[in-house]
């Protein structure tokens, strides 16, 4: 019997769900066949010209927009939780997603739902047609997947409707499709080398690209950067006439120490010191984007003034992160984490260091062909006693024998494997993590699958199907 009592209601739910999600299948299908999300056109017209026969639905709620290279859905997420436990209504909008599309458009800490998803996609497709049609009778391409992804998100928050959205950029800054909106606040994660292709060979170029997103009278939570990268934010910060909140001025992680299940953190802002806080994510990289989600929120609800003690405990205490440093299976301990580049592994490589204590890690490592896949694996290679290469869903994986030729180099040809498919290149790394394991029960022995967040979210859905 169904809670409601009634066993003929609840079936025919469960009847409408199955249906959604078929159907979702065949819409996700549909916009997959557009341009994919790593081929660019660098250009907003095409999202303001949706939007704006839409009716602007990005400019129904406030919102708080972040870039960078790394950190970005970890600061998204914690953002979000910080605004939330506020009691305002939000929509957070993050990319890409690790197990269904439906992830990346969030209310109120939920992903929408298969069905509200077809309803938002019902509502918005005619007006995606419309510009189809204008596009290509201007010899132009359809609308990409980002961006009609991105209009999608804009509708369904306006619709909810939601007070504030925390929005992840999907590329760069200054052309994503995100950049419609009018962030008041522009958070900037650490920028590093990363999709030069689109972005740039240098870090000032980059830089530029992504401080795009800073808008006239905003306040700018800039991390730490390199003196280059600074400079550009700064130079365009002042160009916008936008307040800066910098890290290692305004801003700081004046504490730190490691803790069960996480670790405690003293954070300070323009709002005051905030002292033992709890944060249930490994890493200090995560105890500095959890100081940019602060600052972000103090600056968007309170002008900088301190946020109520209990708040922020309440919400740091329930942070997640999928897919970031998460244990996915124990004996032996299974990790997957989404470093897809050097400054991420580099993040990963100090976490494991002072979170786990294994006597003997095994990588299993898929990277996509357009990384730089040596730099990653040279600074993975320290904690990898032995690795697998393999290759993830995604058509841009690396070839199993590219990759494995180059970690040859790296590693050594005695500590590297290979297999075709994920699924076979877990087996295998448990078998050599377990080899040399005198207790037989995993003690000390992990796993750790890295390379991409496509390879973090293959690896999920094989170890954990249900979540």
């Amino acid at each position: 019997m169904s809670p409601s009592g009634n066993p003929q209601r609840s079936a025919r739910e469960r009847a409408e769900d199955e249906q959604a999600t078929e159907d979702l299948a065949r819409v996700y299908a549909h916009i997959m066949a557009r341009a994919p999300e790593h081929d660019i056109e660098p250009t907003l017209d095409r999202v303001r010209r949706v939007v704006d026969i839409l009716g602007d639905p990005q400019h129904a709620f406030r919102s708080i927009h972040i870039t960078g290279t790394n950190g970005k859905t970890s600061t998204a997420r914690m953002t979000e939780r910080l605004v939330r436990e506020h009691g305002l209504r939000t929509g957070l909008f993050t990319s890409p997603h690790l197990k269904s599309v439906t992830e990346r458009i969030a209310i109120d800490g939920e992903p929408i739902s298969a069905r509200r998803f077809l309803e938002m996609w019902e509502d918005v497709y005619p007006y995606v047609q419309i510009v189809d049609d204008e596009l290509v009778a201007d010899g132009q391409s359809r609308l990409s997947f980002f961006e009609v992804l991105t209009v999608l998100a804009f509708a369904t928050f306006a619709d909810a409707p939601i007070d504030v959205a925390i929005i992840e950029v999907g590329l760069g800054g200054e052309w994503d499709s995100t950049n419609v909106v009018d962030g008041e606040v522009a958070v900037v994660t650490p920028v590093a080398m990363d999709h030069e292709r689109w972005l740039g060979h240098t870090l000032g170029e980059i830089a530029t690209v992504k401080a795009g997103i800073v808008k006239d009278g905003a306040t700018v939570v800039l991390a730490e950067q390199e003196p280059e990268v600074e400079s550009v934010v700064l130079e365009r910060s002042a160009a916008r006439g936008a307040r800066v909140l910098r890290e290692g001025l305004e801003l700081a992680v004046a504490a730190r120490r490691v803790a069960v299940g996480g670790q405690l953190v003293d954070l300070r802002t323009p709002g005051g010191l905030y002292t033992e806080i709890f944060l249930p994510l490994h890493g200090a990289h995560q105890a500095h984007n959890a100081l940019l989600a602060l600052a972000a929120t103090e600056a968007l609800l309170t002008g900088g003034g301190a946020l109520a003690g209990p708040i922020v405990e309440a919400a740091f205490g329930d942070a997640t992160s999928p897919g970031r440093l998460e244990v996915v299976r124990s004996s032996p301990t299974v990790l997957v984490d989404a470093a897809h580049n050097p400054a991420g592994a580099h993040a990963l490589v100090a976490a494991l260091d002072e979170a786990f204590d294994f006597h003997r890690l095994v990588g299993v490592v898929a990277i996509m062909a357009d990384k730089d896949a040596e730099h990653l694996l040279t600074v993975l290679e320290p904690v990898l006693a032995e690795i697998v290469v393999t290759r993830n869903s995604a058509e841009r994986s690396a070839d199993v024998t590219d990759l494995a030729e180059l970690a040859s180099e790296v590693f050594g040809e005695d500590r590297v494997r290979s297999a075709e498919r994920l699924d076979e290149a877990l087996a295998i790394a448990v078998d050599l993590a377990e080899r040399d394991d005198a207790v037989g029960v995993g003690t000390g022995t992990g796993v750790l699958v890295t390379g991409s967040v496509i390879t973090a979210a293959d690896a999920r859905a094989l170890l954990r199907p249900g979540g």
